[in-house]
């Protein structure tokens, strides 16, 4: 366990704690700026997994390049890369949610990088300033940025879908994510990230090839296990940027327009319960209510009974009660106090 895994951060207090040793403010953005190869690189990485992704269905069902063996794979990497996210880069290395040993801490940390979503701190960084502003100026992805009138948040929810990515603008690791950036497992795995896109899209391909024992299943392999999981993991994750901070049901009072999407909770791994995310940002479960399925929150349960984690920062139903909005409901599992207790005005 390292010193930094002890800490745990909800919104700016890790830009805080950095402050407290300097005299003047840090800035919010990094003196580097996003240049142009950089765009031109988030560009194929977002849309040639976005050309494979619309060219899917015909694929399958026009030439019949599918087999099980991509399936299998492409679920388990979806899987494996989902949780990474949801469990590892959000709700453990940006809010804090739960304490991990150090085997998983960096397990989390190569996981959530196999996503291409970015290396680990900027995904961290970027996230604790969204939580500061959110909605607001200053977030980096809100889909309100524009205004409120039909026009502009068409725009907007483009902007918070993608649009966002090709900001010249960099969140500072030193303000946001110093804890993080003192982490010497963090920063490596940082440093790696190239290392690891190349592995997130090369091995399933390999994987495919080798269980089918032709060049035609790595190939089908590389195109659906690679290509299309990583663009459908990629939309479902900005989806919470763009439509779980615009459509959906508020449940709980929170300072920004975010929303419960309950139609996305199982893609998201239960990320789209944003709007109690947003109203308790440390908490590890997302989806608390009966019935609303938190997968994340069910595999960090799991990780703390085989001690991998712990001091897990589960919902409090005292402390729900008093920002629950609307109709009573029984709260789920992995509760403090009455796993069963209804809250609500």
């Amino acid at each position: 366990m390292t010193a930094t895994t002890d800490l745990t951060f909800a919104t700016d207090d890790a830009a805080e704690s950095a402050e407290s040793a300097h005299k003047a403010p840090l800035p919010e953005l990094s003196p580097a700026r996003r240049d142009n190869l950089h765009r031109v690189a988030i560009a194929v990485f977002t849309g040639v997994p976005m050309l494979a992704l619309v060219a899917a269905v015909p694929v399958a069902w026009i030439w019949g390049l599918l087999d099980w063996q991509a399936i299998v794979v492409g679920i388990a990497c979806y899987g494996l890369s989902g949780l990474g996210i949801a469990m590892g880069f959000h709700r453990y290395f940006t809010h804090g949610s739960f304490k991990a040993s150090r085997g998983f801490k960096i397990a989390l940390a190569v996981a959530g990088s196999l996503a291409l979503e970015g290396p680990i701190l900027d995904w961290v960084s970027d996230h604790r300033r969204h939580h500061k502003y959110s909605d607001k100026e200053g977030d980096p992805h809100s889909p309100w940025r524009f205004g409120d009138n039909l026009g502009a948040l068409v725009k907007g929810l483009a902007w918070a879908h993608m649009g966002w990515l090709f900001d010249g603008n960099i969140s500072s690791h030193e303000k946001f994510s110093p804890d993080w950036l003192a982490d010497r497992d963090i920063r490596i795995v940082h440093k790696l990230f190239p290392l690891l896109t190349a592995a997130t899209l090369i091995a399933p391909a390999v994987i495919v090839g080798l269980a089918t024992m032709s060049w035609q299943g790595a190939l089908i392999g590389f195109f659906w296990a690679s290509l299309v999981r990583v663009s459908f993991l990629h939309h479902v994750t900005w989806s919470i940027n763009s439509i779980c901070h615009t459509f959906g049901k508020r449940e709980f009072d929170a300072r920004d327009k975010s929303r419960n999407v309950a139609w996305l909770a199982v893609l998201s791994f239960g990320e789209s319960w944003h709007n109690l995310h947003h109203a308790d940002p440390t908490c590890a479960r997302h989806g608390v209510f009966k019935g609303q399925i938190d997968i994340a929150a069910r595999g960090i349960w799991l990780a703390e009974k085989l001690g991998w984690v712990r001091s897990v920062r589960w919902p409090d139903a005292a402390r729900l009660a008093g920002k629950k909005v609307g109709e009573t409901r029984a709260l789920g599992g992995m509760t403090k106090q009455p796993a069963c207790a209804p809250i609500g005005r």
